[in-house]
């Protein structure tokens, strides 16, 4: 596993090319900056891993293209040891980005063999999520709520409304809303049940699967 100069220089390359798309936070640009984005890849694509692109990776999945990570990320306005649940673990770039960054991270992923592949493969880059848990994104995680933040990384035909619920006041829900493209979407919790909601334009994502494979 080399992360060799070459690759940190096209990682700053790739910085330049999100601060020109419009992403701000110094603290999400560090993190993406840090991380070795081509070890998260099939070995096929490394070539292309600081490309701004999203590329396949197991089980029909995709690593999300880097603005769109820096862009949900942004989103959440993390602060350090903020508790987050990340729904679609994937093959845990995003999570790598939201522990750079000092976030206490819960993880579901409901593929299997993705579940397991980056269950392991986590730890030898010394990322370490406070869990990782092969499950139903829809249900969330109810036992470690109330979060500060929760970011779901495919796309959702609606909102499921055990992640609202499992919201701090004054939470975050960054979530793709959609059938074929999806509306990146914010809700903020108000209060028990009050929600503000923002929309942020088209994104497209691999979708929510409910069951678990």
């Amino acid at each position: 596993m080399k992360d060799t100069l070459r690759h940190q220089g096209l990682r700053n390359r790739l910085v330049n090319t999100l601060i020109k798309k419009g992403i701000q936070d110094k603290n999400v640009l560090e993190a993406i900056k840090r991380i070795p984005r081509h070890l998260f890849m099939d070995s096929s694509f490394v070539d292309f891993a600081y490309q701004d692109k999203a590329f396949p990776i197991a089980a029909d999945q995709t690593i999300s293209q880097p603005y769109t990570v820096a862009f949900q990320t942004e989103l959440l306005l993390l602060k350090p040891n903020a508790k987050i649940l990340e729904i679609g673990t994937g093959s845990g770039y995003q999570t790598a980005v939201l522990l750079e960054m000092k976030a206490k991270v819960f993880s579901i992923e409901r593929q299997k063999e993705l579940f397991k592949k980056t269950k392991s493969f986590l730890p030898k880059l010394g990322y370490k999520p406070k869990a990782l848990i092969f499950g139903d994104g829809y249900i969330g995680l109810e036992e470690q709520a109330p979060y500060d933040g929760i970011i779901v990384t495919a796309g959702a035909p609606f909102v499921p409304k055990p992640l609202l619920s499992q919201l701090k006041i004054g939470g975050r829900l960054v979530i793709p809303v959609g059938d074929e493209s999806q509306i990146m979407t914010l809700f903020i919790r108000k209060s028990e049940k009050e929600f503000e909601k923002h929309e942020f334009g088209d994104f497209r994502f691999v979708p929510m699967l409910k069951e678990k494979n």
